[in-house]
């Protein structure tokens, strides 16, 4: 077999005081015996196949060839390795100083004595990648790493640095949003729940940055929606260990679009409430109120997503303005009328014969919009004349009394008698 053959060494250079590690690569290295760097030899030494070994060099000074010998001779080939007398690289910072722990952060080491360095290393874990951008400053790329503190460390000839911490967070989480749904124009405030949220940098809705958030705790931030168009929108977080992940079904708002009224029938009603109403409009799914001036229905009932079915309340006489809430606002206001319930003061005249024909003048309160007028339980022909008076005729009937009533949207008034007198006998 022939003799050794040693092509390169890498690095080619380290500290005068010795403990660089250097690959040597070639042919050959089989029953290697020796590793010198000139007359001094390796203070120790790996085979790592038969073309490569790594060894450790002992202290020396100027330029020196590499060999190895093995039972077949030693090299005779010029690989070169200079000592050098240089400073310990320290580090004085790191900018930034955490990201996430699938690394690829670029980190800016500021320090002193960098020129030269072979390696920059995370925990022990060589950086992705790095760049020396003066005797001053490295530019590296962090490796992947578990979550927590690693020690940054340089080493140039010159040895190795002191360890600065870096620390690897997990990426976060949202696990949860309270309220679930909002309106187009934004403006929620949204509680949302999760893990590693500490120090979060944006929240976001389908990628628009919450118009404000506060970050209450680790497992908790408060966020206001920003406008978006009707329908879901992801919802994600960013911290320096990452983006949750936005296709978490948990992480979903839904932006409901603004609802709308167009009618309540009837449009008048009692006022002491209890008129059954029909709304219509649009958007009216998931309605969580139904107000008649403010105050609220006595109940309702969601029908589709263009009616409600709505029980009024109580309420003084008069105009009343009709809104729908849903998670998506606050409709338009429709009117509604609430109505006195009408009396009746007296009938002129208050009787008259048995046969139909007689005009009665009813007169009372609250009579505009009367709808009804019978005596016991005929009805019969009227005219509104005024809020406060009606006439009407009297129809046949049996002699003796009957009960004159006047019907309105807001109800049935008292009763007042009018009596029918016999034909007078001849």
């Amino acid at each position: 077999m022939a003799a050794p053959v040693v092509s390169s060494v890498s690095p080619n250079q380290g500290s005068a005081s010795g403990g660089t590690t250097v690959t040597v690569t070639g042919t050959g290295f089989t029953s290697v015996t020796a590793v010198r760097f000139g007359s001094k030899a390796a203070t120790s030494f790996t085979v790592n196949s038969s073309t490569q070994i790594t060894a450790v060099s002992p202290s020396g000074t100027g330029t020196v060839n590499v060999t190895v010998t093995t039972i077949q001779g030693t090299s005779t080939q010029t690989a070169s390795f200079t000592y050098v007398t240089a400073s310990a690289p320290s580090l004085s910072s790191l900018s930034p100083h955490q990201g996430p722990v699938s690394g690829g952060t670029t980190v800016t080491l500021t320090g002193t004595n960098l020129s030269g360095a072979t390696a920059v290393r995370f925990d022990g874990v060589a950086a992705t990648s790095f760049t020396v951008n003066s005797a001053t400053q490295i530019t590296a790329v962090s490796p992947a790493h578990a979550a927590g503190a690693a020690a940054v460390t340089v080493t140039t000839p010159g040895g190795t640095s002191n360890s600065l911490v870096f620390t690897y967070l997990a990426a976060p989480a949202v696990t949860g949003l309270s309220p679930t749904q909002g309106p187009v124009s934004g403006g929620t405030t949204v509680t949302l729940t999760g893990t590693n949220l500490s120090g979060a940098t944006a929240v976001r809705f389908d990628g628009v940055a919450a118009t404000s958030f506060t970050v209450n705790s680790a497992t908790q931030i408060t966020a206001v929606s920003p406008a978006h168009a009707a329908g879901a929108a992801a919802v994600t977080v960013t911290t320096p260990g990452g983006t949750s992940n936005p296709d978490d079904p948990q992480a979903f708002f839904f932006y409901a679009a603004s609802p709308s009224l167009s009618a309540v029938t009837p449009a008048s009603g009692t006022t002491a409430g209890g008129t059954t109403v029909t709304l219509t409009g649009a958007d009216l799914f998931g309605a969580t109120a139904v107000r008649f001036d403010g105050v609220a229905a006595t109940s309702f009932t969601v029908d589709s997503a263009t009616q409600i079915t709505a029980v009024t309340p109580p309420h003084a006489a008069g105009a009343a303005a009709v809104t729908v809430t849903t998670p998506g606002g606050t409709t338009n206001p429709v009117g509604y009328v609430y109505l006195a319930p009408p009396t009746l003061i007296s009938l002129v005249p208050d009787e008259g014969p048995t046969h139909a024909g007689t005009v009665i003048t009813l007169t009372g309160t609250n009579l505009t919009v009367t709808t009804d007028v019978r005596f016991d339980a005929t009805p019969v022909p009227f005219t509104v004349l005024s809020p406060s008076q009606i006439t009407a005729v009297a129809p046949a009937g049996t002699d003796g009394p009957a009960s004159v009533t006047a019907t309105t949207p807001a109800g049935t008034s008292n009763a007042l008698t009018y009596t029918r007198l016999p034909a007078p006998g001849v």
